[in-house]
């Protein structure tokens, strides 16, 4: 017998004792006098042995390690439901409470007589055992493994109580056996509704009947339940209950019980909240009939009708449109619903002084308040659906800011604190949906419709906040609490539409910031709202209030508890970057107030027993303050930096002082930093060892601040411990570290070029090691390219420009001759740039180097690698090299034009753009007469011109445009479509020359060119769309519309160019489209369509092969869709763009990716409208994962079936994310399947560790 089993045995026998006779004093036994019991009573008095085994057993049960036997199972569980009959209390209690992580330790069986013996508890004539059973009961459900894990103990305990469950219900002598049995079916129903499928039909009539129920609780019960039910039946089921409950509602007219009329709606506002998602085609019936009980004179009544609205508008969005205009007049109405309280008053009580209005509110307050009063509890519900309103249909945002936002406003006022609390959030929700879109630009897009929603919002500034005015200092916290939460809100979407309102917001934050007689919360909002008001309002505002804001923000600094503090600080920090900005100058004297601030922060960054968020607080404040108005600081100054000093010696505090000391050394006030140089630069080298990345960077980003602004000040010993520290971070292994080592010594090269000579030789070489990865990022080049020109560019140069040029080509020169490029292609153009970037530090040496790497790309001795590094280099070389080269280079990269080598070839070509772009009198001309002259080459050759446009001033082109542009359109119709391609990039990049006078040609091409050239054409438009504001962009907008025209093109690669035009401009800049999206999208939607007439056959000997010749463009336009999720989604009708990812979803292999990821992007953007047709779209779902590939096919079939499969699963697991969509029967059927099969299993545990890892994959780059 193991130690656990042998100690749980024990524990089993003093379970089972008796309580022993309490003895008297002078022997024998005999019944205890009452006042004997009192020491029974007290609290010292030794518990029963029973409790304190069963206490024991609890501890036991709950270790993860303890494992029973058979035997050991069966005592511990008969024991257990023994002493659930206990005589005491304490006992039974105990006793409950071990049955919870008993059910996982013990074999299904035991389980199962647990169950058996707390149903048959149930029907016990004792009340106190039938509430000890009902615990029990919901304690072993709550525990009970869930299905999702492939256990089917949850299921088979259910369906076993299921049928004791409903008889008990069904039953109506005792209703306290009643309510006990609703409450486990409710709870049972919403963690295992779905798998209870047989049953649903039984418990639905079962449950329905108890709507009629006399009495109120078990009505209150049997609505939870049935919402629960609602949401896991089938369909039938569903609209069987719905039909019901339509049916039993009277016209408002019939006579019916109140009673009954409430239960009703209550019901049908629990389905609403469990299940409305699948109430939309009831909503025609339902809705005006809910409408007319509204305004039956019942309050309980119109609560309940408001709920179901509040419900209905949140899970069925769309299916309420038509009703919108009723429910938002309903919703106006009785949020004014207040018959107790007379408001009339309200204008004249503004006028008084302010102690006067409170005590007369309060007097009215005290004067009507009625126990019985339920208004409030309409006007709640009438605020919670008006936020539900303006969260569902933000198309109707003009509406909402002309009829809600007025008497949203005018409800500020409510007595009532929940009630104001709904309000304030209904109004937030207005102001979130008005907040303009990402990246909205108001000066090109004011007349938009979010142009004209932040100028209604403008003219309720005023309203609201004349009604805050008084709130902001009402006595009641939370009112507090939701002002500055509103005026936040109001301050991010319209920035600086506070500032004339000063006066008043800075009274009620000095009003909070002084309020200690509450919870410490009001002050750190009342922080919160003065940090983000210093971030959205003009500077100017704050200086008149300075003298009244800065004492109440120093007195939290010093607060005790650490939040208020450690708020404060980050206030400070604020208003002293806001006030006194470095890169303007100062409108404020600061001298009144520099020495109250540092005294302030300098005591809470000398304290050293405070919280960590509090020291780092301190630090970047100090940090904030030395840099702001380090100048200022006088005396204070050195002391100030020895303490950053000190905290840098701190592993706890140095990473925000090295912040801190970065802050101070990028400042342009120059301050003398010598007192801490000597120290501070060794232990700044010592953290560049240290394995803290953050450490790292933020260590490299201080080193190279201070070398700017200390330069020679630098004590060079200092200065070369932290550079030997440097050749270890020049690595391939982290490359933004490599970034800001190399940025750091090319600033030490040019402030102390004599400490770089010892580890120059050590640093090449790992940069030039650097060099070859072809992951190399720009920034890490343009880095090195800057470090390269300060070593030659210093008097003498720390490293002669020869050897860097030898150092630089030799990877390539070693090669052996014929061997191949063998590096990747990415290094010779990082080497190119490096050698280009040489010579422009050095104009001297450009024309020898060009020479050379002419004789090198001319030598028939060279390798294919030296003269792909050669023409590289000349295309970045020859714009400074002078004209000699470049004459003789015009021989030589023609006929490199012809080499046998494609890559030589490539690069050949881009050297001649490159360099034709320096000096286009001499090349242009030369490279058009070729264009015409060799068409053999012209793929080439137009690769070389569109290198020449791209690099060229768009001035020095005028004069060639006429010829370009002929000479362009010429070839749109080449049969080639790599060379229609590089000719629309060339037309794009040729109209950006002058956009007036180019642009509108297109017209004509459109209307009279061939296909290809109005493919071409549209092609060329996608080129003038860049992720960057352009000033073609306004011009360009205004041409939109005529080239989505396209769009209706009978030709089929017309349509495509059009759609990926289309796609790019949603992706780099939607603000071109957003206008045009109704007529854009049917347009689109048509696209995605499978046309019959576009699949053909296709004989390959003996085979037939099927060739759809729609896909291409099919394919286009679900990218497209894609795209519109990720920038327009506001404008998209969410149940129509579904109905065509249902399409997608059985299309083909490329297409179905795409779907499967939008489906998931959609389910975390629109739960609700996903949800309402999860159904239809699990069967797609549920044949791809199953699918089987034939047997005999290829290795690639079986690689793209499992990755539809993978992506398919993706889209399941993001659906499960849904709260509601455990409960649809489709999904419970297909997570059933999952389980039951090891290899969906296998998949589905993949995704979910893969979705863990990397949580953040819902982006798919498209254009």
């Amino acid at each position: 017998m193991s130690t656990a089993t042998f100690h749980i045995s024990s524990l089993l026998e003093k379970m089972t004792s008796s309580d022993k006779d309490f003895r008297c004093p002078h022997g024998g036994s005999r019944s205890l006098e009452p006042l004997s019991l009192l020491p029974i009573l007290a609290p010292s008095f030794p518990l029963s042995p029973r409790f304190m085994a069963t206490s024991d057993l609890m501890s036991e049960l709950q270790k993860d390690s303890i494992q029973l036997d058979e035997e050991s199972e069966r005592k511990v569980v008969r024991t257990l439901l023994r002493l659930l009959e206990d005589r005491s209390g304490e006992v039974q209690n105990l006793a409950v409470k071990c049955l919870g992580p008993l059910v996982c330790k013990v074999k299904e069986y035991q389980v199962e007589i647990i169950v058996d013996t707390l149903c048959a508890n149930m029907r016990s004539d004792k009340e106190q055992l039938r509430d000890i059973a009902g615990i029990g009961l919901k304690t072993v459900l709550s525990e009970l493994p869930p299905a999702a894990t492939g256990s089917g103990l949850a299921i088979n305990v259910c369906r076993k109580i299921t049928g004791q469950l409903t008889s008990a219900i069904a039953q109506q002598e005792d209703v306290a056996v009643q309510l006990e049995a609703l409450d486990i079916l409710s709870d049972m129903l919403s963690r295992l509704g779905a798998p209870l499928g047989t049953f649903h039909a039984s418990l639905l009539h079962c449950l329905l009947p108890q709507l009629s129920s006399p009495r109120l609780a078990v009505r209150k019960r049997a609505v939870g339940a049935l919402g629960h039910l609602a949401a896991a039946c089938n369909t039938d089921l569903f609209v069987e209950l719905a039909d019901h409950l339509l049916d039993r509602l009277p016209g408002p007219r019939a006579p019916a019980s109140p009673a009954a009329i409430r239960t009703l709606i209550q019901c049908l506002g629990s389905v609403g909240r469990q299940a409305g998602h699948r109430l939309g085609a009831h909503l025609d019936r339902l809705v005006p009939l809910v409408e007319e009980f509204c305004n039956l004179d019942d309050d309980e009544l119109r609560e309940s009708c408001l709920q179901a609205f509040e419900a209905f508008l949140w899970k069925c969005p769309k299916e309420m449109g038509p009703h919108v205009p009723n429910v938002t007049s309903l919703c106006l109405q009785y949020m004014k619903h207040d018959p107790n309280y007379n408001h009339d008053s309200d204008e004249d009580e503004e006028q008084m002084e302010t102690e006067d209005s409170e005590f007369s509110e309060q007097e009215s307050e005290d004067e009507y308040s009625d126990d019985d009063d339920m208004s409030w509890k309409v006007r709640r519900a009438a605020a919670k659906c008006m936020t539900a309103l303006i969260s569902s249909r933000p198309d109707l945002l003009p509406d909402f800011h002309y009829t809600l936002a007025p008497t949203l406003i005018r409800r500020f006022k409510e007595r009532e604190e929940n009630v104001k609390a709904d309000i304030f959030t209904a109004y937030i929700m207005l102001l979130r949906q008005t907040r303009p879109p990402k990246g909205w630009l108001e000066a090109v897009e004011e007349p938009t419709q979010t142009g004209s929603n932040l100028n209604m919002l403008r003219a309720q500034v005023p309203l609201v906040m004349k009604a805050l005015q008084r709130q902001l200092k009402d006595r009641n916290v939370r009112v507090r609490q939701g002002c500055f939460s509103l005026l936040t809100e109001l301050a991010g979407v319209l920035p600086g539409s506070l500032a004339e309102y000063m006066p008043m917001l800075v009274s009620g934050i000095v009003f909070s910031l002084a309020d200690h007689s509450s919870s410490s919360t009001i002050r750190m909002d009342a922080l919160a709202f003065l940090q983000g008001l210093l971030g959205t309002e003009p500077a100017e505002a704050f200086h008149p209030h300075l003298p009244t804001l800065l004492p109440p923000v120093m007195a939290c600094v010093a607060d005790p508890f650490y939040k208020v503090a450690a708020d404060a600080l980050l206030v400070l920090q604020e208003l002293v970057r806001a006030l006194w900005p470095l890169n303007r100058p100062r409108m404020l004297d600061p001298e009144p107030y520099v020495g109250e601030l540092s005294t302030a922060t300098l005591a809470r960054l000398r304290a050293t027993d405070l919280d960590q968020e509090v020291k780092e607080r301190a630090i970047s404040c100090v940090g904030h303050l030395v840099g702001h108005l380090g100048d200022r600081l006088g005396d204070d100054l050195e002391p100030t930096l020895l303490l950053l000093l000190d905290r840098l010696r701190n592993e706890i505090t140095r990473l925000p002082a090295v912040k801190a000391l970065t802050l101070v050394a990028v400042s342009p006030l120059q301050l003398d930093l010598k007192p801490i140089l000597a120290e501070a630069l060794p232990i700044l080298a010592s953290f560049l060892r240290k394995n803290q990345r953050a450490l790292r960077l933020a260590t490299l980003a201080a080193l190279d601040a201070l070398a700017q602004s200390q330069g020679l000040s630098l004590p060079p010993p200092a200065v070369r411990a932290v550079l030997a520290e440097l050749p270890a971070l020049v690595s391939e292994s982290d490359m933004h570290v490599a970034q800001l080592a190399v940025d750091f010594l090319a600033t030490v090269t040019q402030a102390q070029p004599a400490s770089l000579i010892e580890v120059s030789g050590p640093v090449l070489a790992e940069l030039l090691r650097l060099l070859r990865s072809p992951l190399l990022p720009t920034g890490v080049l343009t880095a090195t390219e800057g470090f390269l020109q300060a070593l030659v560019g210093t008097r003498p140069p720390c490293v002669e420009y020869s050897e860097l040029i030898n150092l630089l080509i030799a990877p390539v020169y070693d090669q052996a001759r014929d061997a191949g490029p063998g590096l990747h292609k990415q290094v010779f153009h990082s080497l190119a740039r490096c050698v280009a970037a040489l010579s422009a530090a050095c104009p001297q040496e450009a024309a020898g180097t060009a020479s050379r790497l002419v004789c090198d790309a001319r030598s028939p001795h060279s390798s294919t690698g030296v003269k792909v590094l050669a023409f590289l280099s000349l295309a970045e070389v020859g714009q400074v090299a002078g004209p000699g080269p470049q004459r003789e280079l015009k021989a030589v990269l023609l006929e490199a034009l012809g080499s046998p080598n494609e890559d030589v070839r490539a690069a050949a070509a881009y050297a001649l753009g490159r360099v034709g772009a320096g000096n286009l009198p001499d090349f242009l001309p030369f490279l058009l007469a070729q264009i015409e002259a060799e068409p053999r080459r012209q793929y080439l050759l137009l690769h070389a011109l569109r290198e020449a446009l791209g690099a060229s001033q768009p001035d020095s082109l005028k004069p060639y445009a006429e010829d370009i542009w002929a000479l362009l359109f010429q070839r749109c119709e080449s049969p080639e479509e790599g060379t229609r391609g590089v000719v629309a990039e060339c037309i794009g990049k040729l109209v950006l020359v002058n956009p007036p006078f180019l642009l509108p040609r297109f017209r004509k091409q459109l209307a009279a060119g061939q296909p290809y050239t109005r493919s071409t054409v549209i092609t060329a438009v996608k080129f003038l769309i860049s992720d960057q504001p352009h000033p073609i962009d306004p011009l360009l907008k205004s041409y939109i519309a005529e080239f989505m025209e396209s769009l209706q093109d009978p030709d089929l690669n017309v349509r495509r160019a059009t759609l990926t035009f289309f796609n790019s401009a949603v992706h780099n800049k939607p603000s071109l489209v957003r206008d045009l999206l109704d007529e854009i999208l049917p347009l689109l939607y048509l696209e995605t369509k499978i046309r019959r007439d576009l699949i053909r056959e296709v004989e390959m000997g003996p085979f037939k092969h099927t060739v759809d010749d729609g896909l291409d463009v099919r394919k286009v336009a679900f990218e497209c869709m894609y795209s519109l999720l990720e920038s327009c989604l506001g404008q998209l009708d969410i149940c129509e763009f579904l109905n065509h990812i249902e399409d997608g979803l059985k299309d083909h292999y490329d297409i179905r990716m795409l779907t499967f990821i939008m489906l998931a992007r959609l389910a975390t953007l629109c739960p609700a409208p996903v949800l309402q047709r999860v159904d239809r779209l699990m069967e797609p779902l549920r044949a791809t994962c199953t699918a089987k590939v034939k047997a005999g096919s290829v290795k690639q079939e079986f690689e793209k079936q499992d990755e539809l499969k993978r992506s398919a699963m993706r889209a399941v697991a993001a659906l499960l994310t849904i709260p509601e969509v455990g409960k649809s029967p489709s999904m419970a059927d297909f997570s059933a399947q999952i389980r039951s099969n090891p290899e969906l299993t296998a998949l589905f545990e993949s995704i979910q560790k893969d979705s863990a890892s990397s949580p953040s994959v819902d982006s798919m780059e498209l254009s």
